[in-house]
């Protein structure tokens, strides 16, 4: 599906005629399978509840879209980055089962499984698809691999005019797996929890297709800013085009809420991300507010300490914070007309049970009560403790705006060795 056929008329999603059902190794609560008339088997939420993600701001909206949005709230909704994936043994054993993960992040029933683990477990505020950044390359005209060893890996990276003609306008059947998961995600989580979507930010996604996958030096793109601009404009402006697409179609096929990850902004001079990242994601958030109005859109970027009054001027309802921002001093920089989020160590994950009591309470007392989604400041990593997640997130649902909140003491953070 092309851009001059995609309807401009977004956020009304449509849930009939996908079916879902749970393999062995996963079963999600409360599963009911209903097959209807045409024998497409439902969950019991599916066959009931439907609900048009253009629809006006409601007491109904889950927590996370009401404190995106900067509504009051009794406690602060908690999710984390990469809370679905590899410390978890339910995802482990699932990945044994099916060692590639093209195959795990592009299959609806796997992603559908893995999405639902952390929210069998942990029941977190936040439903975040299980995806790739990179994910709708391959829809709009550059196709990659992914090397155990090396990562992600393009074969023919965009560097002169010629590669240019391999892109062309997304084509969004070829993400049906994408809007097919997150119809059923919505439909099994409900209005209890915020269904996430996410993309990767114009500079970021340029950075793999110029260098060719991953890079610690970015020299290749950064070169190009100053040897070839039209091009790297060029190609930084169609994927612009394609990823507003791709937040559209997320956002009608049930996202309540967009992440845009610019990964790798923070690797550019706070005034070459002025020049290279800002204008395109202020284009995105300018087209899809347009569009879909009240969809709450998330900014995070990694190493962002010196870009935050930067990013706030992109439009976004939110910037996630880094842990090595101090968030009282973020939320002093960005003020208390935006929302923010993060932005716990996530190798407070490996400490005791008190310390990341301490530290959550902390981080939350000095977002304040309105205006802040608890999260870590980067993903999850890899050998984290799952019962360590589970009392972050019990931490988080402990905590009552209206009573101990407030008489809680700030202190220092509590890191231990």
């Amino acid at each position: 599906m092309g851009f001059s056929n995609f309807s401009s008329s977004c956020c009304n999603y449509s849930p009939m005629g996908v079916g879902w059902k749970s393999s062995s190794l996963f079963a999600p609560r409360n599963f009911l399978p209903i097959n209807n008339s045409n024998g497409v088997v439902f969950s019991q939420n599916q066959s009931q509840k439907f609900i048009s993600p253009r629809a006006s701001a409601s007491s109904s909206d889950p927590l996370l879209v009401k404190a995106a949005r900067g509504e009051p709230v009794n406690r602060p909704p908690a999710w984390m980055m990469r809370q679905a994936g590899r410390y978890m043994a339910v995802y482990q054993k699932l990945a044994k089962k099916h060692p590639s993960f093209r195959e795990r992040s592009e299959t609806t029933d796997l992603i559908v499984q893995i999405s639902l683990q952390p929210w069998e477990s942990f029941r977190p505020d936040g439903v975040i698809i299980f995806s790739d950044i990179l994910t709708p390359l391959p829809a709009f005209g550059v196709p990659f691999d992914i090397e155990d060893v090396r990562g992600p890996v393009i074969q023919s990276p965009i560097r002169n005019e010629e590669d240019l003609k391999a892109l062309h306008p997304i084509d969004l059947d070829k993400l049906s797996f994408v809007g097919e998961s997150l119809r059923i995600l919505r439909n099994e989580v409900g209005e209890k929890a915020a269904v996430l979507g996410f993309v990767g930010a114009p500079w970021t996604i340029a950075t793999y297709i110029v260098e060719g996958g991953t890079t610690r030096t970015y020299t290749t793109i950064k070169g190009m800013c100053h040897t070839a601009p039209d091009l790297l404009r060029a190609l930084l402006s169609h994927l612009t085009k394609s990823i507003t697409e791709y937040i559209v179609f997320q956002v009608e096929s049930g996202a309540h809420c967009i992440q845009i990850f610019d990964s790798w902004g923070g690797q550019l001079p706070p005034d070459m991300w002025e020049k290279w990242s800002k204008p395109y994601i202020n284009e995105i958030v300018r087209a899809v507010k347009q569009r879909c109005p009240q969809t709450p859109l998330v900014l995070y970027i990694n190493g962002n300490g010196g870009l935050l009054e930067r990013m706030k001027g992109t439009g976004v309802d939110v910037i996630g914070l880094d842990w090595t921002v101090d968030m009282a001093d973020g939320r002093r920089r960005l003020g208390n007309d935006i929302s923010i989020q993060g932005n716990v160590d996530p190798a407070y994950l490996f400490s005791t049970h008190s310390a990341i009591t301490d530290e959550v309470k902390r981080v939350v007392n000095c977002a304040g009560k309105k205006g802040h989604i608890l999260n870590l400041g980067h993903g999850v990593l890899v050998g984290t403790p799952e019962d360590a997640v589970a009392h972050f997130f019990d931490v988080a649902r402990s905590i009552n705006f209206d009573s101990q909140f407030e008489s809680y003491p700030v202190g220092e953070p509590n890191m231990v060795a």
